[in-house]
């Protein structure tokens, strides 16, 4: 590497709605086969729910999210929509977390990535009292979801993604224990 030469950077590739219920099946070998065809090094990927890290010589996420959606949809034959961060905005997130993230289970605890920042004023109509002890706050790009009870039984959950509160932004949601490993794995 020359001086001018900038190193790889660490990016986590989050996929969403694939291998859930048997549909938009993606082996974690052939995602990581498509990260590696595309030109990206120290390939990894973390549980079987679409995250996949690597480095990469970019410098643009949006880029590199709509190269591996094309590439996807090219091997497997179905859409899906890709968000890439990098490891300094994972880090970010976590520090950023307005919960006691250490004091609970993983499961109690959500990260929904977004792919832009929405206003506020889209979350104006939900009344936060109507969900306690449920409770969200955006965040950088990011929705935070406190649900005691876990995101499966969660009425806030499902209120926070109804397509009219995110219309036009893509969005997927990972617990706390999947955020701490994506910055563990992203670290530099």
């Amino acid at each position: 590497m020359t001086k001018t030469e900038a190193p790889a950077k660490k990016y986590a590739a989050l996929l969403r709605g694939i291998n859930v219920g048997g549909n938009k099946k993606v082996p974690m070998a052939d995602l990581r086969s498509v990260l590696e065809g595309l030109g990206h090094g120290d390939v990894r990927t973390y549980l079987q729910s679409g995250n996949a890290v690597f480095t990469s010589e970019s410098r643009d996420p949006a880029a590199l999210a709509r190269e591996l959606e094309a590439a996807i949809e090219a091997r497997f034959g179905f859409p899906v929509k890709c968000l890439v961060v990098d490891g300094a905005y994972l880090r970010a997130v976590a520090e950023a977390c307005p919960f006691p993230a250490a004091e609970l289970e993983g499961r109690q605890l959500h990260a929904t990535f977004l792919s832009e920042q929405p206003a506020p004023e889209r979350f104006a109509a939900l009344d936060p009292a109507a969900y306690l002890p449920e409770e969200y706050r955006l965040g950088d790009r990011v929705l935070y979801l406190y649900a005691p009870g876990g995101l499966g039984s969660s009425d806030l959950g499902a209120a926070l993604h109804k397509p009219s509160l995110l219309k036009g932004v893509d969005a997927t949601t990972r617990n706390w224990n999947t955020v701490a490993k994506l910055v563990e794995l992203t670290a530099d």
